[in-house]
């Protein structure tokens, strides 16, 4: 449960108000339904007290945005409210290919690069008028460019440094693929939160037989990059570990990348044994889909695959035809990102649910407190696991 107490002995910084870019509305929509509901919360137990606090509990706390183009393709922000003195969160989805926009008469489809332009245009037309801004940006924008092997652009820093620039205080995203990529703005604030809590209760949900114990269950990273997230997992479900090495092919380049030329496994055996494949995302999907492959044919019970970022950039048939043939059982990404209707039909895939952590994140921060010492993720997964055990 969560620590009400500390948010209760806590002033809030500003009145909070949310903008949902375009691409992100339906998420924010739901985000905003929870956060109006925990303020309402908050008034009804602080009534004994007589605290007022204005605009701390109110309909709604979303404000209306817009950015407009023009012939040419060009664009410009525009906030259709009064944002003064509130603590304002932006949210945005970079990767939702979904929304478009026409150029003459050519119709595009907003990119990264399109929604990231548009991000900086409503900061522009808030700085100065708020009195903190926040950026939470589940999908960090270009996080897999986030080191340099060569004479190439370093495109996540200069990104993060460039919000800072515009005056963004807070930048909240959601299981970076490299969250060193912080040490681009040490001075201010970065938060990169897991979405471990949500998996489990997803798993749980839709795999009501599931042996959470280490005759039964083991955590596979496919990569040497997703150590940490399976060790987490691993430890704190109290179940064996393995890995997955990706050997490549680095004399060629296919894709803007080195091609995969092996898996290579390290752990003990896996039969007869679930296994939870944890990864920051599926892109196109067919490391992810080798790695169940060989886990099938060393003799796994059931495979089951948590990203937090579904991208599936080379459609779902391959996904379809290896749930068919019995490689996978369940494939659950986060709604944090955008996601095409028919993923949403397939019988294999099952969403973690995340409006109502983002909405618990905004309402604690406004308060500026701890995330952690008011709702302890370590905390809500044990108790998840007794009801379940």
């Amino acid at each position: 449960m969560a620590n009400l107490d500390l948010l209760e002995c806590s002033i809030p910084v500003a009145p909070i108000k949310i903008i949902a870019l375009k691409g992100c509305t339906e998420l924010g929509n739901i985000v905003d339904k929870y956060l109006v509901s925990f303020r309402k919360d908050m008034v009804s137990r602080r009534n004994s007290q007589n605290i007022s606090w204005s605009g701390y509990s109110e309909e709604s706390f979303l404000v209306d945005s817009e950015c407009p183009r023009f012939g040419s393709g060009e664009a410009k922000g525009k906030i259709n409210a009064s944002i003064r003195g509130t603590d304002l969160f932006l949210m945005v989805d970079v990767s939702n290919y979904s929304p478009t926009y026409k150029i003459g008469p050519y119709i595009n489809h907003m990119s990264p690069d399109d929604h990231f332009q548009d991000l900086k245009r409503i900061i522009a037309a808030a700085t100065g008028k708020a009195h903190r801004i926040n950026v939470i940006m589940p999908f960090l924008y270009e996080g897999r460019q986030h080191k340099r092997s060569s004479r190439e652009s370093l495109d996540c820093a200069t990104a993060l440094q460039e919000l800072i620039s515009m005056g963004v205080s807070n930048i909240i995203t959601f299981d970076a693929h490299d969250p060193r990529v912080m040490n681009a703005i040490p001075l201010h604030g970065f938060d990169n939160f897991m979405p471990t809590y949500q998996f489990l209760k997803a798993l749980i949900r839709s795999v009501p037989d599931l042996h959470m114990d280490n005759e039964h269950l083991m955590i596979i990273s496919p990569d040497e990059g997703a150590m940490n997230r399976a060790v987490y997992f691993s430890n704190i479900l109290g179940v064996d570990m393995g890995m997955f090495y990706k050997r490549r092919d680095y004399s060629t380049i296919v894709n803007g990348r080195n091609p995969i030329v092996a898996h290579e496994f390290l752990g003990d055996s896996v039969e007869g044994k679930d296994c939870i494949v944890i990864d920051d995302m599926i892109s196109s999907g067919e490391s992810m889909l080798d790695v169940a492959k060989q886990l099938k044919e060393r003799k796994a019970r059931r495979i089951f695959v948590c990203t937090t970022f579904g991208l599936f950039t080379n459609g779902l048939a391959k996904f379809d035809d290896y749930y068919e043939k019995g490689y996978i059982d369940k494939v659950i990404t986060t709604d944090l990102n955008y996601r095409p209707e028919e993923l949403l039909t397939r019988p294999y895939y099952e969403p973690a649910r995340m409006a109502k952590y983002v909405a618990s994140i905004m309402d604690i921060l406004n308060h500026d407190v701890s995330v952690e010492k008011v709702r302890s993720t370590t905390e809500k997964i044990n108790g998840l696991l007794a009801k379940h055990r």
